[in-house]
């Protein structure tokens, strides 16, 4: 099996590559942001993609959200301290089709790259627990950009929704100020150059459809 690392930690790099070895999983590239991580995928076709959520450039979610859309057929098992349930959820929706914690031992990362590899998903046990929880309780989908703090995201629904920032600032009720600061943060968060690419990514994710 051949696989990448992507991971913005060099030194958790390195001690996944020995585990890695152990299983004889060859590693056949390391990528510490995830613009890196998505030109070594479309070069080297690896069997299976190792991803950070939070990385520098382009985040793990985006990284993996772009390499899915152009090739169905990419093997991504997110490998992350986030637990958080809208991360699993934005991890999922990006296509992902693993996801384990960080912590997550030798023989349980074994059975995850065998399950991802044949295209099977597969959570470690944390988070099927709280996937579980989530479904009795009639839990809904995680909104997209979890990233991005709920008011956030709704200043980033009305500019896909093609308002200015003076009309989001009367229908929000707040200064043009403040909905500026808003879209500074959010571009800051999403990685973003301007408005324009922030308005395309969030109508991909769903956002500003008026209904």
């Amino acid at each position: 099996m051949k696989a990448v690392l992507a991971d913005d930690h060099p030194v958790f790099r390195r001690g996944l590559r020995v585990l890695l070895e152990d299983l004889d999983v060859e590693v056949v590239a390391e990528a510490s942001d995830g613009a890196e991580a998505v030109e070594l995928v479309r070069r080297l076709r690896p069997d299976v993609v190792l991803m950070d959520i939070q990385m520098p450039v382009l985040s793990g979610l985006d990284a993996t959200r772009q390499l899915v859309a152009e090739d169905p057929d990419v093997r991504v098992l997110v490998l992350t301290m986030i637990a958080d349930d809208d991360a699993v959820g934005a991890a999922l929706h990006a296509g992902a089709l693993g996801y384990l914690l960080k912590g997550a031992g030798q023989e349980e990362i074994a059975a995850a790259l065998a399950a991802v590899s044949s295209g099977q998903a597969v959570y470690g046990p944390e988070i099927a627990r709280r996937m579980r929880a989530l479904f009795a309780a009639g839990g809904t989908p995680p909104p997209p950009f979890p990233e991005l703090a709920d008011r956030e995201r709704e200043v980033l629904d009305l500019l896909a929704a093609g308002l200015s920032n003076a009309e989001v600032a009367r229908r929000l009720f707040l200064s043009e100020k403040t909905v500026r600061n808003y879209v500074s943060s959010i571009f800051a968060k999403l990685m973003v150059r301007d408005r324009a690419e922030a308005i395309i990514r969030a109508r991909e994710a769903g956002l500003g459809v008026r209904r």
